[in-house]
């Protein structure tokens, strides 16, 4: 059975535009709705933009997005059994599984970055990637700290585990991981603690608009961030995307769940590869590349 996962934040990088548009002739009709839906040139950034534009989460999402999107359409056969994202990326595959209209998709996807960005402004926070630890003491010692916010965000694969809270929460958190054992703690560069607290004002407002959205089932099940669990009900799938903002990303178990279920081959649609490593290092038994 095939697969195919769609990357989050992160994968973005100069002259995405370019090489999607060389992809898909049919770019330029969807680039066009995305400026007006966006209200702003993303098709000019994608193409020509800087990285510190490119970095900016209201225009970061929707690139990433838009990529992904066209990429999956662009493929002669799309026949997925399964998909999943990682965060961001759970909206880009809903999209290629016809859950969600390329329109509605880029609609949320806006509000949901604008949101967060809003979120991260109200409150300074941050993340870090936790590297060569077991996810169970990652878990502990997060909980260890007392009067700050930080937890679990991301497990991604066995060894590499990205936290989220307070700047002093992950400073803390990060000197009892390193002397549990963790190899690297390496902040990371982004706007805040996503997937944490810290996004509540932002999961209401996302809550808002997701609920107002028609959702159809998908053409395959989706493996959700939040539950590691498929879906194919619109309602449960709206929930478990409201839930995931504020919620860990369960990509490990995501993926492992996937390959129980069948999965052989994974394919990463859109920019990066970063799924592609992480899924060779869940299981070697599978086999997992990027589409070019």
């Amino acid at each position: 059975m095939t697969a195919y996962v769609f990357p989050g934040q992160g994968a973005q990088f100069v002259g995405m535009g370019n090489e999607i548009s060389e992809k898909f002739p049919d770019a330029a009709h969807y680039f066009q709705k995305a400026n007006a839906i966006l209200g702003f040139d993303i098709e000019t950034i994608m193409k020509t933009g800087t990285i510190e534009e490119l970095t900016r989460t209201e225009v970061t999402q929707p690139a990433i997005f838009i990529h992904s999107v066209l990429m999956a359409k662009s493929l002669p056969e799309f026949k997925p059994c399964m998909v999943a994202g990682h965060s961001l990326g759970e909206f880009s595959a809903l999209v290629a599984a016809g859950s969600l209209s390329f329109e509605d998709g880029l609609k949320l996807v806006s509000i949901r970055a604008n949101a967060m960005q809003k979120a991260c402004d109200a409150n300074p926070s941050t993340m870090a990637a936790v590297l060569g630890l077991e996810d169970e003491k990652v878990d502990e010692i997060c909980q260890s700290i007392k009067d700050e916010i930080v937890v679990a965000a991301n497990y991604n694969c066995p060894g590499q585990l990205v936290i989220s809270g307070s700047h002093k929460g992950i400073e803390l958190a990060g000197e009892k991981l390193k002397e549990a054992g963790a190899k690297r703690v390496l902040p990371l560069k982004v706007g805040g603690a996503f997937h944490s607290p810290f996004m509540a004002p932002a999961k209401e407002e996302l809550a808002k608009a997701i609920l107002e959205t028609n959702f159809s089932s998908p053409i395959c099940p989706i493996y959700q961030n939040f539950t590691s669990h498929a879906s194919q009900d619109g309602e449960t799938i709206k929930k478990n995307l409201i839930d995931q903002l504020t919620g860990s990303v369960q990509w490990t178990k995501s993926v492992q769940n996937m390959i129980a279920n069948g999965a052989l081959t994974f394919y990463e649609v859109g920019p990066g590869t970063a799924l592609t490593g992480m899924i060779k290092k869940i299981s070697t038994e599978v086999t997992a590349e990027k589409l070019a």
